[in-house]
């Protein structure tokens, strides 16, 4: 190799990467784009795509009605496209929710035509996206925790701790640039927990009120929004990462007459003073997730903890998901009572354990192998299909648990009608189940994946039978 060329291999290595891959979470996907769809092809077709955030703070309805940030604004948009239609055809709106970190490329492989996001988005340098005029200019990202925890009053007072942050957080580029700072003075790192991608910025925060997790880091208005449903919440307003970012739409660059379009609108729109009054009455009373691992919980858990591992082990189940499912559904009492019959620590009805040829649920060994035979019955029954992953297929399980396996299926049925993934329970068929069943269901199967994920993250700690023997090898 010549002396030059070694030399400017050099130099290139020295380079920066973009922001974007220094994010934890999947890669977004970026290929040769598709040809673009601007606003005269898409009258032609009378279909506009929207991507948005599959966070339910983003979009999404409850039994029709509107609680995403985002869903008066686009509702609002379309109308606006519709009265200035100089020929007379209707546009309606086509919403397909994906993930935070892959609605940028989702938008230039075709799929969709704009993306709302309702939070900040790290625009990948170089491609071939456009924002719109910002929504919000210069949003805080601040610190939030728990009220009564430990209070900072400075950044470098992170050092060393840890923050949670759900996949596609505009956070974590500004911890990256913090962190290099606190490396220049010699302090360590503030610790960054990329979080389960089943878990949206919502999510992080009940688990932050509730205990689970320490810290998070979110754009000011999302926090004081969530904090109207989540008393418990404190926001250190005084603790900015960041304040240069701008809410935005996208659209593709080679969209102008739809970018124009999405500009005029903005101009002229003002929220309604009431757009979160649905949300505040749907949320009020749902997000109310217990911290699973508190020391009364703990001595709880260790001592139903062996039924719980033998009858997982039978029905080939993580244990865990189990102790969730009971946490959730009695607080690890295995004397509960409660609706319908059901009873003790899985909560499970007489007929549910008939079902499935166990009897005296009122035996805490019983009870707990009803359940699990059943949720193993539900699973080869209904669930059993290999292009289910095992996170989702757990998920619908305990829908189907909870709902009843018939209805489940007919929501996913509906998911594939609309275009949504029918094998995705997390912000795809929980959006049908939202809006034809309310919100019960969907904060169930959340509350006990959010107990799962708290116990997983201390498995060593829970599980001393397999600890002690790795000890001893």
């Amino acid at each position: 190799m010549t002396r030059p060329l070694l030399f400017l291999l050099c130099l290139l290595a020295l380079l920066p990467y973009p922001a974007s891959a220094r994010l934890a979470g999947p890669p977004e996907v970026w290929q040769q784009p598709a040809e673009a769809r601007d606003l005269a092809q898409i009258r032609r077709t009378g279909v506009l795509k929207v991507l948005v955030n599959q966070s339910r703070n983003s979009s999404g309805e409850v039994k029709g009605e509107p609680v995403g940030v985002e869903y008066h604004r686009i509702r609002a948009f379309e109308q606006f496209l519709n009265r200035n239609a100089r020929d007379g055809r209707e546009i309606k709106l086509k919403i397909l929710p994906r993930s935070k970190d892959q609605l940028l490329a989702a938008l230039q492989r075709g799929e969709g035509d704009l993306v709302a996001p309702g939070e900040l988005i790290n625009q990948r340098v170089g491609a071939n996206v456009s924002a719109s005029a910002p929504l919000r200019k210069d949003v805080p990202l601040v610190l939030v925790s728990r009220q009564g925890q430990r209070r900072y009053q400075r950044l470098e007072q992170l050092s060393g701790r840890s923050i949670a942050l759900p996949v596609g957080s505009a956070a974590g580029e500004a911890l990256r640039q913090v962190n290099e700072k606190l490396a220049g003075r010699k302090l360590a790192p503030i610790v960054v927990e990329w979080v389960d991608p089943t878990l949206a910025v919502e999510d992080v925060l009940e688990m932050v009120q509730a205990g689970i997790f320490t810290l998070t880091a979110v754009e000011q208005p999302i926090a004081e929004r969530w904090a109207k449903v989540m008393p418990k919440l404190r926001l250190d307003r005084h603790l900015v990462l960041d304040r240069q970012g701008d809410m935005t739409w996208f659209v593709r660059r080679d969209a102008p007459t739809l970018r124009a379009s999405v500009n005029r609108f903005l101009a002229g729109y003002r929220a309604p003073d009431d757009q979160d009054a649905a949300f505040q009455r749907v949320y009020r009373r749902l997000y109310r997730v217990h911290n699973p691992l508190a020391r009364n919980e703990r001595q709880r858990l260790e001592r139903v903890r062996p039924v719980l591992q033998r009858y997982a082990d039978q029905h080939n189940f993580d244990w865990l998901s189990l102790a969730a499912l009971a946490y959730k559904e009695s607080s690890l009492n295995p004397a509960a009572k409660g609706a319908s019959g059901a009873t003790g620590l899985m909560q499970i009805t007489p007929g549910a354990a008939r079902s499935v040829g166990v009897g005296n649920i009122q035996k805490l060994d019983n009870n707990v192998q009803a359940s699990a035979k059943y949720l193993a019955m539900l699973r080869r029954n209904f669930f059993a299909s290999a292009q289910l992953d095992e996170r989702e297929r757990m998920a619908f399980v305990l829908a189907a648990y909870n709902l009843g396996p018939q209805r489940v299926q007919a929501m996913r049925a509906e998911a594939r009608r609309r275009g949504l993934n029918s094998n995705q329970w997390f912000f795809q068929v929980e959006r049908i189940a939202g809006e034809q069943a309310g919100m019960g269901v969907v904060s169930y199967v959340n509350s006990v994946n959010k107990y799962y994920l708290a116990y997983d993250r201390e498995r060593y700690l829970l599980e001393p039978s397999k600890k002690a023997g790795k000890t001893r090898k």
